[in-house]
């Protein structure tokens, strides 16, 4: 497809919601994973209190606090939010917006008056990636130790199924606002998560190929739970719309070890397979993947990218080379007031600025929901969030509410809620899976940024 039609075909295709019913039984993963050396005093250190001190509310930035957890810090004297997220290896391009989502939520908590009479606090150590299993490993150990109320992370599909069990075992409730793997599905009554499981992504990828117009896709795909699952679930997709697979496919064996850093023969094989669209899914390696695929004479404007490489390339590729490139990623567009508080808190706890914003929100709505979930149990400890986590997102079909102040409120009248957050997902199912979500449509421009042309909404086959 040549660069006239981009603007044209944009939206002749995925204005309708994306419904996710038995034909559409697709599976999607996980992305991310943020690691640092796994201490509590490796999270941001600028503007810190500690669980102890007061924290004003958080209208402006001057007001936002950054609440780090002290030594003593249990879910016996405080709301501790754990979190197990990626400050370094091939994901960590989302560890600032998982961090500012939980700092954000944590200050915001407090601001409001803290859960259950006490402070809220967050302790967040590394994830690592799936190259290195031994520093989610650690991670989780430590946060078994440590006794907090809720965990979030990782955003690593792989990473979350390396110990999850650890946390489950130790009656630990875990969220994770990344993992999309439907291995995850009903995994444990204490594993929940805010993004949607590969069945909407999936389904949403795969529509979004078809209706471009492409019949013959060639895949570039890492072999990792994520890659692969949501590999056949927009394979699954595509096929059943009449196209078909021509490299990379479901049992081909073709997907490469994650930490690969040269691709010429994947690259060769793939345009020799003739393909009308190529997919890439996998994380850093995208870096080293596109300029193989450029170099090539690849048609870039016909290549698709997923949430976990869809990211600022302004600073690695020449201009125009991802030009009329698409991608998807779960979660709506949240307001732009959001957006500014999540850049904000991250500048003045860390002195940085956030360039990407996936997942910041259901960073933040998982905090909230534990947070209300402790609220509507009358504990912080762990299994009274696990116990209450899904209803007050709705899933007993209370009154909706939009802030954690406000939702506070209608639990302390004895009323049931729904939590309605920057992510706009539904209510938790009955596989501790959002019942609904939005997928977002987003394309490339001249400066290998990317835009959000549409969002759709797909529900959850029941």
């Amino acid at each position: 497809m040549n660069r006239s039609t981009i603007a044209t075909r944009r939206f002749r295709r995925l204005t309708a919601t994306v419904a996710m019913g038995a034909a559409m039984g697709f599976s999607l993963v996980a992305c991310g994973d943020d690691s640092d050396s796994g201490s509590a005093s490796d999270e941001p250190s600028s503007s810190d209190t500690s669980a102890s001190e007061s924290a004003a509310p958080s209208e402006t930035a001057a007001a936002f606090t950054n609440d780090k957890c002290d030594a003593s810090a249990t879910s016996d004297n405080a709301f501790k939010v754990g979190g197990i997220l990626p400050l370094t290896g091939n994901l960590a391009f989302l560890g600032p917006p998982a961090v500012a989502g939980v700092g954000l939520a944590v200050s915001d908590i407090n601001a409001a008056g803290g859960v259950n009479g006490v402070k809220a606090c967050h302790q967040v150590l590394d994830s690592g990636d799936s190259t290195d299993m031994s520093i989610s490993t650690a991670s989780a150990g430590q946060m078994v130790a440590s006794k907090p109320s809720v965990v979030i992370g990782a955003e690593s599909s792989s990473v979350s199924l390396n110990f999850v069990d650890t946390l489950t075992d130790a009656k630990i409730t875990q969220v994770s606002p990344a993992n999309t793997a439907i291995d995850l599905s009903g995994y444990s009554p204490f594993y929940f998560r805010t993004a949607p499981p590969d069945t909407v992504q999936g389904n949403a990828l795969g529509t979004l190929i078809t209706s471009d117009g492409y019949t013959n896709v060639g895949y570039l795909v890492f072999n990792d739970t994520y890659g692969t699952g949501l590999r056949n679930a927009s394979q699954a997709t595509i096929e059943a719309a009449g196209g078909k697979c021509v490299y990379g496919c479901k049992g081909d064996g073709d997907e490469f070890p994650a930490g690969q850093t040269t691709f010429s023969a994947e690259v060769q094989a793939v345009t020799a397979a003739k393909p009308d669209a190529i997919v890439i899914i996998a994380f850093d390696e995208t870096k080293s993947i596109v300029p193989e695929l450029a170099n090539s004479g690849w048609d870039m404007s016909k290549t698709y990218f997923v949430d976990g490489n869809l990211s600022d390339y302004s600073q690695d590729f020449e201009p125009g080379t991802l030009a009329g490139a698409q991608g998807t990623l779960p979660g709506q567009d949240p307001e732009q007031g959001f957006k500014d508080n999540l850049v904000a808190w991250y500048k003045q706890a860390n002195g940085e600025d956030m360039k990407d914003f996936s997942y910041g929100a259901e960073s933040y709505d998982a905090t909230i929901l534990s947070a209300l979930a402790a609220v509507k149990g009358g504990s912080n400890d762990s299994a009274s969030v696990q116990k209450n986590f899904a209803a007050v997102s709705g899933a007993t079909d209370g009154e909706e509410c939009n802030t954690y102040a406000d939702c506070v409120k209608l639990l302390g009248e004895g009323k049931e809620i729904r939590y309605a957050g920057p992510s706009g997902i539904g209510p938790i199912d009955d596989e501790n899976d959002p019942s609904s979500a939005f997928i977002g449509i987003y394309q490339y421009g001249d400066d290998n940024s990317y835009t959000l042309e549409t969002t759709v909404e797909g529900s959850k086959p029941q």
